[in-house]
């Protein structure tokens, strides 16, 4: 009996995923993981096949890997295939999990980029926002009243590019200034944010009632042709960034940098927990790890022991 495609195999476990309710990032991610080796093992002229897929070739694929891309990604690529091979594991596929005993290569220890309040500020000047009137649509008003809206949720908040992609208007509560969150996992959370990014809001959403495709949909986020996507966000991002000449803009460095000026500011860690979505200490140590030096500093500062000598 031939040994059956891997690719053919991927499909089933997508399928699972799906019925699992897993994110469509996550199946992306799992996907090209099984997608690399895949392509790997044709290019080691090897078929793509299930008896193929072992610890050794796993470990030679990783091991090539990492002579091209950096640790994190390694990491991510593994991950993806721990899951679809404990999947194989409990299907009977397989008698025991290919990556049994491929060791996580250690996280390359790198700070996270935090941006400071006058980036922030220069990225909010960048959006630009002329004077316009409420149900009128101007496209180019209406892209930086949007802009602005996305860096200040960014940057308020601290959610997940995704999270923001995947807001609707009736997730936004705009008398309690809250925003309904579905994070990883479908998990539903409450997010605050402040008066100036409830302002922001209110300028985008008189102009969105005028959107051609304010009718179509009930996303958020939109660009000229509908709902802007995570990747649309990242790009905007990316334009905003370039205007305002600030360098290394990305989603995630919002989401670092909210985490850090909580903590700075003398946010409790739990709070912090319950607004990020984190159910684990782990990801709080992860946020928090890369500035905790200078939080210190300040946190000496201003408790002066030398001066009570």
């Amino acid at each position: 009996m031939p040994s059956p495609l891997i690719a053919d195999l991927a499909a089933s476990f997508r399928r699972h995923l799906r019925a699992a309710g897993k994110a469509d990032r996550t199946l992306v991610l799992y996907g090209q993981s099984i997608r690399f080796f895949i392509e790997w093992l044709e290019n080691q002229g090897r078929p793509a096949t299930l008896d193929n897929l072992n610890r050794h070739t796993i470990t030679a694929w990783l091991a090539d890997l990492s002579e091209k891309v950096e640790t994190e990604t390694v990491r991510t690529r593994l991950r993806g295939m721990r899951r679809f091979c404990r999947w194989l594991e409990a299907e009977g596929e397989v008698d025991k999990a290919p990556t049994t005993g491929v060791e996580m290569p250690a996280p390359a220890e790198k700070p996270n980029r935090t941006l400071t309040d006058d980036e922030l500020v220069r990225l909010i000047k960048a959006c630009s926002r002329p004077r316009g009137r409420a149900g009128v649509w101007d496209r180019h008003i209406f892209d930086g009243r949007r802009d602005e809206v996305i860096i200040r949720f960014l940057a308020d908040c601290g959610i997940r590019v995704s999270e923001l992609a995947g807001l609707t208007v009736e997730d936004v509560d705009q008398d309690r200034e809250i925003i309904y969150v579905t994070g990883k996992g479908n998990r539903p959370r409450v997010v605050p944010y402040g008066a100036k990014t409830g302002q922001a809001l209110d300028r985008y959403l008189r102009m969105r009632t005028a959107h051609p495709k304010a009718h179509t949909t009930d996303r958020l986020i939109l660009s000229e042709r509908g709902p802007l996507s995570a990747d649309g966000i990242r790009w905007r991002l990316e334009q905003v960034a370039a205007a305002a000449g600030v360098p290394d803009v990305h989603p995630h460095a919002f989401r670092h940098t909210a985490a850090h000026r909580w903590l700075t500011e003398g946010g409790s860690e739990r709070g912090l927990m319950a607004v990020m979505g984190w159910r684990s200490d782990a990801m709080l140590s992860v946020y928090a790890r890369s500035t905790q030096i200078e939080r210190a500093h300040a946190e000496h500062r201003r408790l002066r022991l030398g001066d009570r000598l």
